[in-house]
């Protein structure tokens, strides 16, 4: 069957099987408890009234966030660096890249943490359409109009069309989910889903219709643009192929679900130990209307009689189960703090000849590091297609923190860096790539440009010492 406009693609729909979990997750133990059954099972036998109880009392430990926005944060934990190579009207744009406020540093801090928690999300390089109240470059300059950025969520991507240009993949068709909002009284609003597709130099939007079965209508018309392509670039987590994302967390999301429950269980016997039983051994039971038999009344003024031979007493839980529970609860959590800290392992990368292993680095990559880095190549595309919408030759390339051991190098050891400069030990080169690891330096200074131009511009001479000065020791 044809898809139609608002349906996910079969591509979307592989990768949107693993959105549920990370979206409970993210959003806290209230929306794992309004999941209900999906992440937290009815015991069999279990009425809906103790199942109601138990799902209410059930609590949630974040491992899944908090390693998330740790790890999502690490690229972040110093500035973002736009190279000399970005046209300075595309630098000031940057200050404001969404136009509600949030430079590209912010932007992309929100974006790495989309990307790595599901897999996929985009940016959006918009224009706004000024139709005939602009005619030129400098009117449009007079009206404040320039390209933007808009977020596009994981859960917005419906589907796409691509096809190889010049040895590269390229979109050929691209549709993505919006919401248009509509008026709704004096003081009211309500939200009217829309889907906008995009091709290159054209876009049009749909929009559903009053009733749900009701075919969608096209609202805006093929509308064209001034680009030959479609200005989206799309963010990974963890890439499987163009348009093709995981999540690099995703075994630690199952991990914290199956938590999730390991601690209802745990939460279940413990409310069942702080309870004793009391138990009436060798007494006649009640008959079937509940009358007769031996009657009980217990208080602290009150005496139990008890026929001969019979024994009362309080039955406790031996904690034997409780104790397994909590060992299973803290193994548990040890695996998921393995879990997320393997983004930071170095893992070995693929054979390379010795010619191009000459640079380690290259060969050996943590996760997160390859995460980053493929993040920057998309954050170039991006800075591109600004400068396309305007007619500039190169947008430039921005550059984010990768040395992710340096947050651990303090400034005594930068200063013993230069001591073993001062000593001859380690060269000039290798003095100021180490002080750019420590965030001394700026990230995109080229350390073999800055040794050739200090050499045409040495140290100033020392000041004269004040005429009474002491001499030097």
């Amino acid at each position: 069957m044809a898809l139609k406009v608002q349906d996910q693609s079969s591509e979307v729909q592989a990768m949107a099987a693993n959105w549920p979990i990370v979206e409970a997750l993210l959003g806290g133990t209230a929306a794992m408890r309004k999941a209900g059954p999906a992440f937290l099972p009815q015991w069999p036998a279990e009425e809906q009234k103790s199942y109601k109880a138990r799902l209410e009392t059930a609590t949630l430990f974040p491992a899944l966030e908090r390693t998330l926005s740790v790890m999502s944060g690490k690229p972040f934990s110093k500035q973002l660096t736009l190279g000399k190579d970005v046209p300075k009207k595309i630098v000031k744009w940057c200050e404001d890249a969404d136009q509600q406020g949030n430079s590209l540093h912010s932007f992309c801090a929100d974006l790495m943490a989309e990307a790595m928690g599901f897999g996929l999300c985009g940016v959006l390089v918009d224009y706004p359409q000024v139709g005939g109240a602009a005619r030129t470059q400098l009117d449009e300059k007079k009206l404040g109009v320039r390209p933007y950025l808009v977020f596009v969520r994981h859960g917005q991507i419906l589907g796409w069309k691509a096809e190889l240009v010049d040895g590269a993949t390229r979109l050929t068709q691209l549709r993505i989910a919006e919401q248009h909002e509509v008026p709704d009284g004096p003081y009211g609003v309500v939200y009217k889903k829309r889907v906008r597709v995009l091709s290159p130099g054209s876009f049009e939007v749909w929009e559903e219709g009053a009733k749900p079965d009701d075919p969608w209508i096209l609202v805006v018309p093929p509308t064209p643009t001034t680009l030959d392509v479609i200005p989206f670039v799309p963010f990974y987590g963890k890439k499987k192929g163009f348009m093709c994302g995981v999540s690099p967390l995703l075994n630690l999301a199952f991990l914290n679900v199956k938590h999730w429950q390991s601690q209802s269980d745990q939460d279940t016997i413990m409310h069942v130990a702080r309870v004793p039983v009391l138990a009436m051994i060798g007494v006649d039971p009640p008959g079937p209307d509940g009358t007769g038999g031996t009657q009980l009344e217990v208080g602290a003024a009150a005496v139990v009689r008890l026929p001969p031979e019979a024994d009362m007493k309080y039955v406790e839980h031996t904690g034997a189960a409780i104790e397994a529970g909590e060992k299973s609860l803290e193994k548990l959590e040890d695996q998921m703090v393995t879990t997320g800290a393997e983004l930071l392992v170095i893992k070995a990368g693929e054979q390379k000849s010795a010619t191009q292993s000459n640079n380690d680095a290259e060969g050996n990559k943590c996760d997160l590091l390859r995460i980053t880095e493929t993040f920057e190549d998309s954050l170039d595309q991006v800075l591109q297609l600004m400068a396309k919408w305007v007619n500039e030759a190169e947008g430039g390339h921005a550059s984010l923190f990768k040395d992710f051991g340096a947050a651990t190098l303090t400034d005594a050891s930068a200063q013993l860096i230069l001591l073993l400069r001062a000593a001859g030990l380690i060269t000039g080169e290798t003095t100021l790539r180490e002080q750019q690891r420590r965030g001394m330096l700026a990230a995109d200074l080229d350390p073999k440009a800055e040794l050739a131009a200090a050499k045409l511009d040495p140290p100033p001479l020392p000041a004269p010492a004040p005429p009474n000065a002491p001499a030097p020791a």
